[in-house]
């Protein structure tokens, strides 16, 4: 069954692709409403997400909703669905989407959960979707929604961005919960963008943890990041209102601030002084930052935004420079900058 903007009808099958954290968190959250099909990658996760209902790899100490089937068969587990969930890494993402396509009817939503750009192209999810299914209604869902607080049924916020947002209200209630609260919104690129940036800024302000600076100076840096990844997110097309809501500032203080945070933990460890490869090598789950950094810079320059905060992460990734002296130099940058905030003018002799 297909579903459209008129189809009021809520999916009868659902098709959840990676068996990651985040994956099987909104696969556990769906399968309460409507059966649930999960693609995993490893066959040791799949069975036991069907024999136990836990994915001890990903998301230890939790339970998921009994009757996810998972799978690695993908025309398994595609077979009835009517919605597809894509919950893959950036950098597998066309070759996974392409392998979803051979097995997909015309017209089915995809909705991506994925926050990153491809690599060289900078391709956004949903374009990739598009390309490789061009019969397909394209959407993404983001937000400040970390998968184990969203599994252990805390309050949470996302949104829901397809350009047809009548079919997206259609979807709205299939990924809602009493705790899980989606909106709804046709500003897809800023989404995207939003979500793939924010990465970017959360690891230079592990960084900042990682050398022990200042809670002011890590509020003065997430400050000036959300201005940084809105002047480029609104120079490629992006709707400023986005950058300011849970697609933006909503996941970049998440990401930036959690302990569970993935490109924070990337961060900090730089700081710490440890390798970009070292640090990636000790971690069971990917960090979309690293890869994000340098589409941001080769981005930035295509539509001539200043990013100095991407820059001196860029240049601590390639080893050109430590922490600590790329964020004094990032200092000496931003201090050089126009602010947009003047002082306000005091009686002389005060």
């Amino acid at each position: 069954m297909s579903l459209s903007a008129h189809h009021t009808a809520p999916p009868t099958q659902v098709a959840v692709i990676g068996g990651g954290s985040w994956g099987t968190t909104i696969a556990s959250l769906i399968a309460t409403k409507t059966p649930t099909r999960l693609w995993c990658r490893r066959a040791e996760i799949a069975e036991e997400i069907n024999e136990d209902s836990t994915n001890g790899q990903y998301l230890p100490g939790f339970s998921l909703t009994p009757g996810i089937v998972a799978s690695v068969d993908m025309a398994q587990t595609l077979s009835e669905a009517d919605v597809v969930a894509m919950a893959v890494p950036s950098h597998v993402f066309r070759g996974v989407m392409r392998k979803v396509a051979g097995h997909l009817q015309a017209g089915i939503p995809v909705v991506s959960f994925s926050k990153g750009l491809e690599q060289v192209t900078h391709r956004r999810m949903t374009e990739i979707v598009l390309e490789e299914s061009p019969f397909s209604q394209a959407g993404v869902l983001t937000g400040p929604n970390l998968a184990r607080e969203v599994l252990a049924g805390e309050s949470a916020a996302a949104v829901l961005a397809m350009q047809d947002t009548g079919l997206a209200k259609v979807l709205q209630p299939l990924f809602s919960t009493e705790a899980f609260r989606v909106y709804v919104t046709d500003d897809v690129i800023g989404c995207e963008l939003a979500g793939a940036l924010k990465n970017v800024v959360a690891m230079v302000v592990g960084m900042a943890d990682g050398l022990g600076i200042s809670d002011n100076t890590r509020a003065a840096i997430i400050t000036r990041g959300l201005e940084e990844l809105t002047r480029l997110g609104v120079a490629m097309g992006g709707d400023p209102a986005t950058f300011a809501g849970l697609a933006g500032l909503g996941d970049l203080l998440a990401t930036c601030l959690s302990p569970h945070s993935r490109n924070h933990f990337v961060g900090e460890q730089l700081g710490r002084g440890r390798k970009l490869d070292e640090i990636l090598d000790s971690m069971t789950q990917v960090a979309e930052g690293p890869r994000t950094t340098g589409a941001v810079m080769e981005l930035a320059e295509e539509h001539d935004v200043y990013v100095p905060i991407a820059a001196e992460l860029q240049a601590v990734l390639d080893g050109e420079r430590s922490a600590g002296v790329a964020y004094r130099h990032l200092w000496g940058e931003l201090s050089a900058q126009d602010w947009g905030e003047q002082p306000v003018a005091r009686p002389s002799g005060r």
